[in-house]
């Protein structure tokens, strides 16, 4: 499990501050790369098996390992009883190869779990009944929220591409893209049930200022939930409800 750390009231771009000594978090980015070629982790054309939390993943060619980048891992962590109960239903955004829909899964009531890699939404459904989970999980191709078009949820969650820019592929879909940040703060109010609320984690690798850019033109009320600090990388998660149901940090 990773540690969180609570803050009383903090600024909202804290969590996301430039790390302290940037020489020795690029040094250590080129070991953990080198530890990650040395033994097959970086390959995104491979088969592999990862374990997250005790529930066992299959990680297909083209899709983002949740382990590897620490994203999808620190996310899952934070689906515990007190967010997830039997009555909750989650959107699980671009879930990859499903892991925060699993985890999700084994305390919701259902989780709809979408992705616009054709080869995510199939690594999904596969981990899906690797878990036991498939009757929790409704696993759907497309993008942002065009497959859910009409449905509102309790919690909706968000590991987005980090970085602005044309993507190459399917797979480059999961690091960068022109608009997400703008096009999930313009839909995000349209699919939350009354007390409903998102769950997005943000990096200082990558544009999270432009996220938290949008949150705030969409007066969405914003706190931090959680956070973790790497040598090369901070992580964070924000959690997102209308500005008349949160309070701003």
């Amino acid at each position: 499990m990773f540690d969180s750390q609570a803050h009383a009231a903090p600024s909202v771009a804290d969590p996301l501050r430039p790390l302290r000594f940037p020489l020795i978090g690029k040094l250590y980015g080129k070991a953990l790369g080198l530890s990650y070629r040395l033994t097959g982790k970086y390959r995104y054309d491979n088969f592999r098996v990862e374990r997250v939390h005790g529930a066992h993943f299959v990680v297909m060619p083209s899709v983002f390992n949740p382990k590897v980048p620490r994203a999808g891992e620190f996310l899952a962590a934070q689906l515990d009883s007190q967010l997830v109960g039997p009555d909750t239903e989650v959107l699980d955004m671009g879930t990859g190869s499903g892991v925060c829909a699993v985890i999700a899964a084994r305390r919701a009531h259902r989780v709809v779990a979408v992705d616009i890699n054709p080869e995510a939404v199939r690594c999904a459904g596969i981990n899906a009944l690797l878990n036991h989970l498939e009757h929790k999980i409704d696993v759907r191709h497309g993008d942002l929220f065009e497959p859910v078009l009409a449905e509102r949820f309790d919690m909706i969650l968000f590991n987005p591409p980090f970085l602005v820019g044309t993507p190459r592929d399917d797979r480059d879909r999961a690091w960068r893209s022109t608009d997400v940040a703008e096009r999930f703060a313009a839909g995000l109010g349209a699919h939350l049930k009354p007390g409903g609320f998102a769950l997005v984690v943000l990096s200082t690798f990558g544009d999270a200022p432009l996220f938290l850019e949008e949150f705030r033109k969409r007066e969405l009320a914003v706190h931090v939930l959680a956070q973790r600090r790497f040598v090369n990388e901070t992580l964070a998660i924000f959690r997102l409800e209308p500005a008349a149901v949160g309070m701003s940090s």
